[in-house]
């Protein structure tokens, strides 16, 4: 039993016994750190059903859990909160009991717990990874570690919407303006290419709805009749038809745009282990809409159309099926949730990474679900995140104003170097060593910045903000830990054996109450889909470290024992940093 839930037992016990009341919970915070303690009981919620002077309820209460608990050495009472302070020798047990633990905070999962599959990236085969793709890779990657770590098998996956109206303008224009244009021949790559060729169609389609409202077309009649787009849909007739020709060059763009993605995740850090194409699922779902229209969950309107009516669930009814037969998204979408089970039986809930525009698709197609009857359905949930923005302004695709995922993960790089030598720190270091340093730093800064805000928000993006070594940033708490890594190199004694007889300095026991955090972190992070719970956490613990490192003499400790133990949390904290920055894809330089 944790120390936190032995004192809430034997506050209830106190209060009993002294005062013959029952106290269903007992509220506990960290002790503020301008009062001695270290673990504060807040008396007032007791004042419901114990009637008193909470100074004296607390004194009371305080003296009976130092009689009736072991790790409490003392206790004081301001106002109406109880202080308690704990024993060194609790501490010093508890560090000593993890500091060799090289999976701490980590849960093992059980062979009876259901797996969890995280979508994220679901990409359009038209153009390249962009910002807004990146904040979706960086949460989505992020979450899945995280639930991994919190004791769930995992799966991550993505559907790639590699068919479609904007599929063909890209298709149609490398065909008519290309010259048999490929990644090779450019040098560019897959995705890079084809983008261009999805920004080539909207110009020239621009173009014609002008020349058409010059001849004397209305606005709206120019936009449907623009020769461009009339070829774009058909050809989206004979993909649809299986023409040899059109599905031929539809395989080797898609080909070409592949390779480019799989070269943008290399650089991110991020991986998955099963790819959903909506050319094979876009189909799917119709079934599932007659078996639903069998059980009553969905009805017919006199022009064939079928809908569902989520009237209890206070939404809109939904259409699910059009009046000529065909599907929409909704279909598709819950015919793919159904395959996803079908395909891996031991999932019970999934997770869909996608931006809060989507908000309210996503409780559509969760309240159709579960009124399919599927118990999984319960365990669905929309990972919605913000936008983000750079100091610039928006990004639209068709204008080729995106900020590019890879330009902008060099510019990262470019950023850090540039900072990193203003501020001297690689000094020493050959150009290969400064370079891997620089990327490590720059897509450290970039991880970070996105991570530590709470999905929900939207994001400014400043790049040079993001790369600062002071603050809350990836690059300082990457310095930090470089600096811990130098302390360790510095250590040229042993410092494995375990110390139990020491007074502790008040730095050193906040960073162990820290580092006692780290597994409630990861789980509460789980909970909530949110890493930037894992990322403050980290930032909180640097700040920590630094606090004992510029108070607390590490090397001119006054005994063995005493320096031995310093090394030793500094060793803990650094892996812990290590451990909290994996979930967030970060890595860590050993040097900097």
């Amino acid at each position: 039993m944790s120390l936190q839930r032995t004192i809430s037992e034997k506050v209830k016990e106190a209060v009993q016994e002294l005062y013959g009341a029952g106290l269903e919970s007992v509220e506990l915070q960290a002790t503020r750190k301008e009062f001695e303690g270290d673990i504060t009981v807040v008396v007032f919620p007791m004042l419901r059903v114990v009637k008193g002077n909470p100074v004296q309820i607390g004194e009371a209460v305080g003296k009976y859990l130092v009689s009736n608990v072991d790790e409490i050495n003392d206790f004081n009472v301001v106002k109406g909160f109880l202080n308690l302070v704990i024993l060194d020798a609790y501490y010093l047990e508890f560090f000593n009991g993890i500091r060799n633990d090289v999976a701490y905070g980590f849960v093992t999962p059980s062979k009876e717990d259901k797996s969890v599959m995280v979508e994220y990236s679901s990409p359009n085969t038209n153009k390249p990874l962009h910002l807004g793709h990146v904040r979706n890779n960086l949460l989505g990657y992020s979450v899945a570690e995280i639930i991994k770590a919190s004791g769930k098998n995992v799966y991550k996956t993505q559907i790639i919407n590699d068919r479609g109206i904007h599929i063909c303008k890209s298709m149609l224009a490398w065909q008519e303006y290309g010259n048999g244009e490929t990644p090779e021949s450019t040098n560019l790559k897959g995705d890079k290419l084809v983008g261009n060729y999805y920004v080539k169609f909207d110009k020239i389609y621009k173009d014609q709805i002008v020349q058409l409202i010059n001849e004397g077309k209305t606005e709206e009649e120019a936009k449907k009749e623009a020769p461009i787009l009339i070829k774009a849909q058909e050809m989206l007739r004979k993909w649809e038809s299986g023409d040899k020709e059109v599905v031929q060059l539809w395989k080797m763009m898609n080909g070409w745009v592949y390779e480019g993605f799989n070269q943008t995740y290399k650089t991110l850090g991020v991986d998955f282990d099963s790819y959903y194409y909506e050319s094979n699922t876009y189909l799917l779902g119709k079934d599932n809409i007659e078996e639903g229209l069998s059980k009553g969950v969905f009805y017919k309107k006199e022009d064939g159309s079928v809908w569902c009516d989520l009237s209890a669930e206070k939404l809109d009814d939904k259409l699910v099926l059009r009046s000529d037969g065909t599907s929409v998204y909704m279909t598709q979408d819950i015919g793919t949730a159904i395959q996803r089970i079908k395909d891996n039986p031991d999932v019970g809930g999934m997770i869909y990474t996608v931006g809060n525009e989507q908000d309210h698709h996503f409780k559509v197609l969760f309240a159709i679900l579960k009124k399919l009857g599927y118990d999984w359905a319960k365990h669905l949930h929309h990972l919605s995140y913000g936008m983000v923005d750079l100091p610039s302004g928006k990004m639209k695709s068709r204008e080729g104003t995106v900020v590019d995922a890879d330009d902008l993960i060099l510019e990262m790089a470019k950023t850090a170097g540039d900072i990193s030598k203003d501020l001297g720190k690689l000094e020493g270091y050959t150009e290969e060593d400064k370079l891997e340093v620089y990327n490590t730093i720059g897509l450290g800064a970039l991880k970070y910045f996105i991570l530590k805000v709470d999905p929900k928000k939207r994001i400014l993006f400043n790049p040079e903000e993001s790369v600062d070594f002071q603050g809350n940033t990836g690059p300082f708490i990457q310095y930090t830990y470089a600096r811990i890594q130098a302390i360790l190199r510095k250590a040229d004694f042993e410092y494995s054996q375990t110390i139990t007889n020491i007074d502790l300095q008040q730095k050193e026991k906040e960073l162990i109450k820290q580092l006692e955090l780290y597994p409630d972190v990861i789980q509460n992070a789980a909970n909530e889909l949110s890493p930037a719970i894992v990322a403050n956490y980290t930032y909180d613990l640097v700040k920590s470290y630094n606090s004992f490192f510029q108070n607390v003499s590490i090397f001119g400790a006054d005994t063995d024992s005493e320096k031995i133990f310093r090394v030793q949390l500094s060793s803990l904290v650094g892996s812990t940093i290590k451990s909290a920055f994996q979930l967030l894809g970060i890595n860590v330089p050993e040097r900097m």
